[in-house]
């Protein structure tokens, strides 16, 4: 079965749920209708020919960029770059270049278009096209990619392999033994050490410096008002540029919810937590799956606590391997694979009988495809990552704090896995050793909006949390709160109905059409013999 090659749309999908992973691994988330806006970049603007400047930035058109995956709509994209300070504390500065791609409605063009916000942090908006075009975000609106500075597409793009590298033969190490926690600080501190010798200020990359970026672009574009969507750690992006730079915004959507005020370790635990019993609930509310998967929920912590205790050691075939991979699981592996294979719900309750009657392949497969998929390698902007969790996460949460919140989450769990949140090991080691400064503790206010909001989460999201939307709408006046059942983190990738809701959004920001929601059904949980 993994050999197969999926259609383009769920390729797509899959590069999303590889990227959500690597970020974590790789360190590792109703309005009032503004007035008719005029688009002053509309088709008939000199966008394609001429520069254009917004202080110190600097648009320039030019060639599409390059990405990660063959994306056929930059085809008939308008692209350019977006030259901007590195730093903008030092004007005088180095400059960097972000890729811009404006890809054209395909039925009627309503004057102000939608920036795509990537998650990550770290992931490069360009590479996720296909995605958005997939749940026909352009239908009606341009659509407008810029990567975030240092991602795959941006000059310089701080991109790491050799932690890329690393995360793969770690499938064959115990995920949380201080040994392991040494070579992943080690591998860190060769990215950063490479990245400062390029001359990079590894303390420039960060959601302050992104909000300004997209304030320019749209300046730069000569664009009076725009939407934005933004997906995963997106959502902590568009919260932040919704509190700095309101001006120009018409509606703001968000998916996979990540708060500012919350983001942290501590808060994936609470994420986990709720994904994870979303879809434990399903199952046993379906009869044919709690007959024969009972006690799911006790039967995945017992399988915590015993392989913690007794790791168990296979070996797989991957087709993007050409020699079998050595994989251990241990308690850790076990959370981490939990998280990510939410996407994947139908299969989580035979995959867990099967580990418990002494059979880990499935699992062990799906991680080393993971870990060693073309997907991994190369893609994800470690300097954006560490440069947002090292200066707006750790200084404001404890090591402390993070195993704290684990005991409250999972209270049987041992402290050798709560000591290490899901998807961020070593992170506060990790940062000690990438050291910039810590951004403001303003960064991590409250946004309070009265822009048109939709706010979109997932019943089964174990990487944000469902309850975090609820969270962040309560001080956005003029939102619509939406969770929609049975799916996972970033509902805009999996669910059409999460894409005709987003759609109806931007028509309609203060009605947007949520009736799709009363027709969904829970996923048909994969029944073995």
């Amino acid at each position: 079965m993994m050999s197969v090659r999926p259609p383009r749309h769920r390729r797509a999908v899959r590069r999303l749920r590889t990227a959500l992973a690597g970020a974590a691994a790789g360190v590792l988330l109703v309005g009032l209708a503004a007035l008719p806006a005029r688009a002053e970049a509309g088709a008939d603007s000199p966008l394609g020919t001429v520069a254009r400047t917004a202080g110190h930035a600097r648009f320039t058109p030019g060639p599409c960029p390059r990405t990660a995956d063959p994306t056929p709509a930059l085809e008939t994209a308008r692209c350019g770059t977006l030259t901007v300070p590195e730093n903008r504390a030092r004007h005088t500065g180095r400059k960097i270049t972000l890729a811009v791609a404006i890809v054209p409605a395909t039925h009627r063009r309503a004057p102000d278009p939608i920036v795509w916000l990537a998650g990550g942090p770290g992931d490069d908006a360009n590479s996720e096209i296909q995605l958005a075009l997939n749940g026909g975000l352009n239908r009606d609106r341009d659509v407008i990619f810029m990567s975030q500075r240092g991602t795959y597409s941006a000059d310089p793009a701080l991109t790491c392999p050799n932690i890329d590298q690393f995360n793969a033969d770690a499938l064959g190490l115990v995920y949380g033994a201080p040994s392991t926690g040494r070579r992943h600080v080690a591998a860190t501190r060769t990215c950063r050490d490479r990245l400062v010798g390029l001359g990079a200020d590894l303390g420039a990359y960060n959601s302050t410096e992104s909000a300004a970026d997209y304030a320019d672009l749209r300046v730069a574009l000569g664009i009076r008002q725009w939407n934005v969507f933004g997906i995963s750690y997106g959502t902590d992006l568009a919260l932040l540029y919704m509190r700095l730079h309101p001006e120009g915004l018409r509606s703001v959507g968000i998916d996979g919810v990540l708060p500012p005020s919350l983001a942290s370790g501590a808060v994936t635990w609470k994420a986990a937590q709720e994904g994870f019993d979303g879809i434990f609930d399903a199952c046993a509310q379906q009869p044919a799956c709690n007959d024969r998967y009972p006690h799911l929920k006790a039967t995945f912590e017992r399988l915590v606590r015993q392989l913690e205790a007794r790791p168990v050691t296979t070996t797989v075939t991957v087709p993007d391997s050409p020699d079998p991979v050595k994989v251990v699981l241990d308690g850790g592996t076990l959370v981490n694979w939990l998280t990510f294979a939410s996407h994947l719900a139908a299969g989580v309750p035979r995959s867990l009988d099967e580990l418990a009657h002494g059979n880990p392949q499935r699992i062990a497969e799906q991680l080393a495809g993971g870990k060693l998929s073309p997907q991994a390698f190369g893609r994800l902007s470690h300097g954006l990552a560490y440069g947002v969790f090292c200066s707006e996460w750790t200084p404001f949460e404890s090591e402390a704090d993070v195993l704290r919140a684990g005991r409250r989450a999972f209270p049987s769990f041992p402290d050798s896995v709560l000591a290490n949140a899901p998807g961020l090991p070593w992170l506060h080691a990790d940062c000690r050793a990438w050291d910039v400064p810590a951004a403001p503790r303003s960064v991590r206010d409250v946004t309070r909006s009265d822009i048109p909001s939709l706010v979109l989460s997932g019943g089964f999201d174990s990487q944000t949390a469902p309850s975090s939307g609820p969270y962040a709408a309560r001080t956005l006046s003029r939102s619509t709160e939406v969770t929609v059942p049975y799916v996972a983190h970033v509902v805009f990738a999996d669910s059409p109905c999460a894409q005709s809701i987003t759609t109806s959004f931007f028509d309609t920001p203060a009605t947007p059409d949520t009736g799709c929601l009363a027709g969904l059904q829970p996923p048909v949980f994969d029944i073995a013999p």
